[in-house]
């Protein structure tokens, strides 16, 4: 935890980077790697107009506030109509991963504390598997126009169903100004804050999860945005009693954010969320509501020098669990009450991460991470329950060429139950993509 902090003490200090940072600079060779059809020709006096428009356009895909490590780039074609009012582009990523397992196995391609059995099978200590989990196809339309202004329209689909090959709708929005409405990714979330992981799971604490929403995120500045949203809830989470049962939604949750930034890729965030937890009481036959919130702090910076990276995240709050992180795989929203079925109550959990990367060159790094989620309910739990997860990650990163990535990485983690029993996993980790 004291890095953590120091982490985010250097992100607030860091005002302003020597040097463009190497992070940066990779970003600014993805964009020039595009081509660009134009729709019916082009005149010699539009050439200027198009390539500033192009350069724009672009530019927009590779801000987004909420794009991580893992997203595929923009597409490498890219057609636009002859005015460079309006761009279009069809892309997507063939993402290969092979993992072993050691010291015990893993059920899923994501390596997750919560998973980690406190007396593995003898005969599951071991387990090597690939999947192509990960592989996206996406559409992306980003525009301009005299009556709506800027606006953007994308779908992406992954093949993320069972056993890694099913397409499953990811993301589905489109964005006019500063509004955003569909399926994106929640407004209580930090991607670009999240350290670069191979592993489909990432730190213990993230949370980046997609709802249907409309957000409203003005720019105030040009160092500080905000962001309002009302999200569609997740599925409740929570460990229902024989005495109550679940109740329909029926409010949205309500996130917001506000951050400071001094660099694309440089900023600080507070980030909240408010969610109501219903559930019925069988034998009063009363529905009861319960009131879930949380808190996020989180950075991304480059103090020092223009090759290091820091990335930082803590977040608390109660009822949040199945937001996102190692809680999302129990029932934890909600539980009940200790020596009474008939109430539930939402229990307190705490998560944080801490990461630095270092570039070699823009194409080539190595980066490290270490996370950790504290469950923390009331009094009577049961002693084989979840109490702390620990993550810990080494990776080696290198892009050949801009649209081919392949790395190596070392993963680690550890289980403690409330009643004291610990077990701890590795895993080793292999990728290979190519982005087009």
């Amino acid at each position: 935890m004291k890095f953590l902090f120091i982490t985010l003490a250097l992100a607030a200090a860091a005002l302003t980077a020597p040097a463009q940072a190497l992070t940066d600079a990779r970003r600014d060779s993805l964009m020039r790697s595009h081509k660009v059809l134009t729709f019916g020709g082009e005149t010699e006096s539009a050439t200027e107009a198009r390539n500033d428009s192009v350069r724009r356009l672009i530019e927009m895909f590779y801000y987004d506030q909420f794009r991580h490590f893992s997203d595929p780039e923009a597409p490498y074609f890219l057609l636009m109509s002859r005015d460079a009012d309006l761009a279009m582009g069809i892309g997507g990523a063939v993402r290969m991963r092979g993992y072993y397992d050691w010291n015990g196995a893993m059920p899923s391609p994501a390596f997750t504390p919560f998973h980690i059995s406190m007396h593995p099978d003898p005969a599951r200590m071991r387990h090597f598997a690939t999947t192509p989990s990960g592989c996206c196809l996406f559409f992306r339309v980003l525009g301009q126009n005299k009556t709506l202004g800027n606006y953007q329209l994308y779908i992406e689909a992954g093949f993320n169903g069972y056993d890694g090959r099913d397409l499953k709708l990811k993301k589905a929005y489109a964005i006019v100004n500063d509004f955003t409405v569909g399926l994106a990714t929640s407004t209580f979330s930090d991607p670009a804050a999240q350290p670069p992981v191979i592993d489909a799971q990432g730190p213990s604490n993230k949370i980046s999860g997609a709802n249907v929403l409309v957000r409203w995120m003005p720019r105030l500045s040009a160092r500080w945005i905000a962001a309002l949203s009302a999200e569609t809830p997740a599925s409740l989470s929570a460990s229902f009693s024989p005495e109550t049962e679940a109740v329909e939604n029926w409010i949205p949750d309500a996130a917001a954010f506000l951050q400071y930034e001094w660099g694309p890729t440089a900023h600080v965030r507070l980030a909240g969320i408010v969610r109501s937890l219903s559930y019925r009481d069988k034998e009063s036959r009363r529905n009861r509501h319960a009131a879930g919130w949380g808190v996020m702090l989180s950075s991304v910076a480059h103090p020092l020098s223009p090759r290091l990276t820091t990335y930082a995240s803590v977040n608390y709050g109660h009822g949040y669990a199945g937001l996102g992180g190692d809680l999302s795989m129990g029932t934890y929203d909600l539980i009940p009450c200790p020596g009474s079925d008939r109430r539930l109550y939402a229990p307190a959990s705490l998560g944080w991460c801490a990461g630095a990367q270092w570039n070699f060159r823009h194409n080539l790094f190595a980066s490290g991470a270490v996370s950790s989620t504290l469950f923390m309910p009331r009094r009577g739990v049961a002693g084989d329950e979840y109490r702390r997860g620990i993550t810990a990650d080494v990776n080696l990163i290198w892009n050949p060429t801009p649209r081919i990535q392949t790395g190596i990485e070392f993963d680690f983690a550890q289980r403690l139950n409330f009643s004291g029993d610990s077990h701890s996993a590795c895993r080793i980790n292999l990728l290979a993509q190519f982005s087009f």
